[in-house]
């Protein structure tokens, strides 16, 4: 099955571009879910969830929703390996698997993650602390990409996380793989300019794809629904609902494909 949604739904900046003038902060999920199947949850990387507002959450969606939550960056970038930090985390979802609306978590780490044998040992805990939970992993750096490596996330159950970005030499390039049951693609866009040097963050996601850039991604999406139980595809590009531009047209694309 392929979900596609966006990063992130409570944006200040989709109004009137997505959500209707005037519309209540408070309605923002309720109007994105009728518009998409899934959403990725972010501000759980920056504080710590809570199953009360992932309860309430979940009530402004349909049965079928699905969420996907951001591990919180203790997790990611501090990597204390705190146990009591994940045992939080994981008990706070408990509403979302109770419903069957959790999707899995997105543990995304920074660039300065690189391939060596303390931070593999890190996955190794990372996977034993999040036992029973399915688990996608990004990596930002590109030395990640070896064929041992996506052995490793087989045999340990790991999701691997498919990524559009800026083609520079040491971020991961744009290929289909699939480590797990869960296939997951985000599209971060391609602003060169600004990806390394900006002033604001959502410079960085100041993107929209062309129909020539998201057709690159059609036999790509084919290829990892046909090997992955749930397919996730997630668009990054927020500013001003670039990414729901983007995410609507996409799935018109995959369903003109035959693929959706």
């Amino acid at each position: 099955m392929i979900h596609i949604g966006t990063s992130g739904y409570s944006f200040d900046d989709w109004v009137g571009y997505f959500y209707p003038e005037g519309t209540d902060r408070r309605e923002f999920l309720s109007y994105y879910a009728r518009h998409f199947d899934c959403v990725e949850v972010n501000y759980t990387f920056y504080r710590m969830p809570n199953a009360r507002t992932l309860s309430a959450m979940s009530d402004k969606t349909g049965p079928q929703f699905q969420f996907v939550v951001k591990a919180n960056s203790e997790m990611t970038h501090e990597r204390t390996g705190d146990p009591d930090t994940f045992e939080q985390f994981i008990a706070a979802l408990d509403p979302l698997r109770e419903q069957r609306k959790f999707g899995c978590m997105l543990a995304q780490f920074p660039n300065s993650f690189r391939l060596n044998q303390e931070n593999v040992d890190y996955l190794k805990l990372f996977r034993r602390l999040t036992r029973g939970v399915p688990v996608v992993i990004e990596f930002r750096n590109r030395e990640w990409i070896v064929d041992e490596m996506f052995e490793f996330l087989r045999e340990v159950d790991f999701g691997f996380c498919c990524v559009d970005q800026p083609r520079f030499s040491s971020l991961v390039p744009p290929i289909a793989q699939v480590t797990s049951s869960i296939a997951y693609v985000r599209f971060h866009g391609r602003n060169y300019d600004k990806w390394w040097e900006h002033d604001e963050a959502w410079e960085r996601y100041d993107y929209l794809y062309s129909e020539e850039e998201l057709s690159e991604w059609v036999p790509k999406v084919n290829s990892l629904a046909q090997q992955a139980q749930d397919t996730y595809l997630f668009f990054n590009n927020h500013y001003h609902a670039q990414a729901v531009q983007n995410a609507m047209q996409f799935a018109e694309m995959l369903e003109d494909a035959g693929v959706l």
